[in-house]
């Protein structure tokens, strides 16, 4: 039998979900075979609505190895695994006459964990809250959370906490669940045949598609102890998240409440001079952190470094105490000495990677309102680890709608360890051993010179650290006005988002302005879909988040460039490393950061071929500085314009064209 041809599998593909076939699809699912033809690597930008996850999970599931997909967000794994793959191994089934199996594979502590559930969790900071499962009526939330999870765990197939709805708080969910250092193992713990984590990973290791998140991609990568199936084929989506998720996840922190946890968890268990050492030298830690100022420690002080070795040897002396006694008065001691164990390591790996010091690792204060002070150390980049890690031994497809920044696709290739497109594998060059990899545009289905326009009030005072702009303020209302609402406000920091949610409300009552952080997200976000007249403020996760199609949304405002405060440790690090190493670390660091939250935030705009509006940049340097014309490079191609009047004009034309629109909805 002949085998099918990618077209005539795309084809019943894009049929069976319901789309329509692309150009850039097409194009993209070409280049994704092809990548994985040749065991090679693949940049792909793929615009909204094109239809980038059949783009590449045809060709992955044609080629027949196994293939991980690995996406930033918990929206994009759900419709992979509960719209796009059910109907495309349908359709595609006749015709490779097999029936690839899929399977979703998530961390340890996103699953119900049994022996918590039923054993409860060892206590410490809340003594006896399990006893509110007892209780025929419990009045606390949290105690109704728990006895509705008791229930669920009888019907649930899978422990997924995603799954259970409405969903609960993480204070809740702690309770039922554990991470992977605190667990018993399968063969010791009494429930571990019916495991809802162990029953996933068996999944996996049978599925021919695992979809999974960058954080546990990021851990089966760094940690060297494997947690995916072994895969031939690896599809990363969200693409512009992972090198921040994999940051993330190669942090460490310590806190005074941590180390205090890790004490009172121990104590149970040890010998008292052994407890009372990592007594002492928390005591010592938290004198410390009273103190600490906000910022980056290019040298450990000598009283923080004393603090650590302190901390160090009374956790090392700690974790060989709990491997040699046993103390059967305890309660569930294994659970216990379990979780006590998982405490005192994570105090030892961190203050010991601290006290060793790497040129390659960054070391910080960081001071929180609520939560206090921590101590943070995080890698300087993150390129190495992606390079070794995750570019060997495998073909590698990297996707997101925003990718080219400035207008190639190299300043995030080298932030994943990749040298210039062209460059790498040339004999006798630096790059001779690094991963060839080519970048491909597929473009997007929207015509984004006929649907949008990019304005740029070049006549605003540049904007001041923390200052108040009034202009910008002045701007912002009357862009709000001629839109009638229909206004996404995107800001580089919660405060500034606060002042003009505050300020706005006052000026025009009539136009309601919700902000982030007042209702959860989703709550959000349904309410500015609902109400055109609404707007909705706030700062990062709305500059990527935020999926309104249709006359909801026809204005995306940015106050400001977001750079990245020249203030943060991490990002004013690398900026510094790449100078020292003969680079431009502004274009390097901060602007390639504020270019790819640029992209995102102005893709909030068009979702759908029919949608029209204004990206409003309220920041005159983007039409005066030298960088302004990279940053410009990396948004949509829209129609752009520094003429106030005529973007007034323009956005009263598209506000009158949506009342049409809407009333004939009605």
């Amino acid at each position: 039998m002949t085998k099918p041809s990618l077209p005539e599998l795309l084809h019943a593909a894009v049929t069976a979900v319901g789309g329509t076939e692309r150009p850039g699809q097409v194009a993209m699912a070409e280049a994704v075979a092809e990548a994985i033809d040749g065991g090679s690597h693949l940049l792909v930008q793929a615009g909204t609505g094109t239809g980038k996850s059949l783009g590449y999970l045809v060709p992955a599931l044609a080629h027949g190895e196994r293939v991980v997909v690995a996406t930033a967000t918990l929206a994009l794994q759900r419709q992979l695994v509960e719209r796009d793959l059910p109907r495309t191994v349908e359709a595609l089934h006749p015709l490779l006459r097999r029936q690839p199996q899929y399977a979703m594979l998530k961390g340890r502590s996103n699953y119900l964990c049994l022996h918590r559930l039923h054993e409860g969790a060892p206590q410490d900071e809340e003594e006896g809250l399990f006893d509110q499962f007892e209780a025929a009526a419990p009045t606390s939330k949290l105690g109704q959370d728990l006895l509705r999870m008791r229930d669920w765990a009888d019907e649930t197939e899978t422990g997924d906490r995603d799954d259970l709805t409405p969903g609960v708080s993480d204070r809740a969910w702690s309770q039922v669940s554990v991470s992977s250092r605190e667990c018993l193992g399968a063969t010791k713990c009494a429930y571990g045949a019916e495991c809802f984590a162990e029953m996933a990973r068996e999944r996996a290791k049978l599925a021919d598609v695992v979809v999974t998140n960058h954080a546990l991609l990021a851990i089966d990568a760094i940690e060297g102890a494997p947690v995916l199936p072994q895969h031939e084929v690896l599809i990363v989506d969200e693409a512009h998240e992972l090198v921040s998720r994999v940051t993330g996840v190669a942090t460490g922190e310590l806190t005074p409440g941590q180390v205090n946890r890790a004490v009172k968890r121990a104590a149970k268990l040890v010998d008292e001079k052994v407890a009372d050492q990592l007594q002492t030298a928390a005591e010592g830690f938290e004198r410390l952190m009273e103190l600490a100022l906000p910022g980056r420690l290019e040298e450990i002080p000598e009283d923080l470094g004393y603090a650590l070795l302190a901390l160090r040897d009374a956790a090392r002396n700690v974790i060989s105490a709990l491997g040699t006694t046993r103390d059967r008065s305890v309660q569930d001691e294994d659970a216990v000495r379990k979780q006590a164990l998982a405490s005192v390591e994570s105090v030892h790996d961190v203050a010991e990677r601290i006290t060793n010091g790497s040129e390659w690792d960054v070391v910080w204060y960081e001071r929180h309102e609520r939560f206090g002070a921590s101590l943070r150390v995080a890698p300087m980049s993150v390129s190495g680890l992606l390079r070794e890690k995750l570019f060997t031994d495998r073909s590698v497809t990297l996707t997101s709608a925003t990718l080219k920044l400035g207008g190639d696709f190299n300043g995030v290739g080298a932030s994943l360890g990749l040298a210039p497109e062209g460059l790498a594998g040339t004999a006798g060059s630096e790059s001779e051993d690094m991963p060839v990899w080519k970048g491909v545009d597929v473009g997007s289905p929207f015509d984004y010179r006929k649907q949008g326009i990019l304005y740029v009030a070049k006549h605003l005072s540049r904007p001041a650290r923390d200052g108040d702009r009034a202009d910008m303020l002045d701007e912002l209302t009357e862009l709000i006005q001629a839109a009638g609402g229909r206004t996404l406000g995107l800001f580089s920091s919660m405060r500034g988002a606060q002042q003009a949610a505050e300020e706005l409300r006052t000026r025009i009552p009539e136009f309601p302005i919700l902000l982030q952080g007042e209702e959860t997200l989703g709550e959000l976000i349904k309410n500015f879909a609902a109400d055109p007249k609404t707007c909705l403020f706030g700062t990062l996760s709305l500059w990527q988040g935020v999926d309104v199609p249709g006359t909801g949304c026809q204005l995306v405002v940015m106050d400001k460039i977001p750079f990245p405060r020249p203030d943060d440790p991490l990002m004013s690090a690398r900026q510094k490393a790449v100078e020292e190493n003969g680079g431009n670390g502004f274009m390097a660091v901060a602007a390639t950061h504020a270019a790819l939250l640029m992209a995102q935030g102005a893709g909030r705009l068009v979702r759908a071929t029919g949608d029209k509006g204004v990206v409003a940049v309220l920041d005159p340097r983007l039409a005066t500085a030298r960088y302004g014309s990279y940053l410009k490079a990396s948004l949509p191609d829209f129609w752009y314009t520094t003429d106030r009047n005529q973007v007034r004009r323009s956005l009263a034309a598209i506000d009158a064209a949506a009342k049409v629109v809407e009333a004939a909805e009605e």
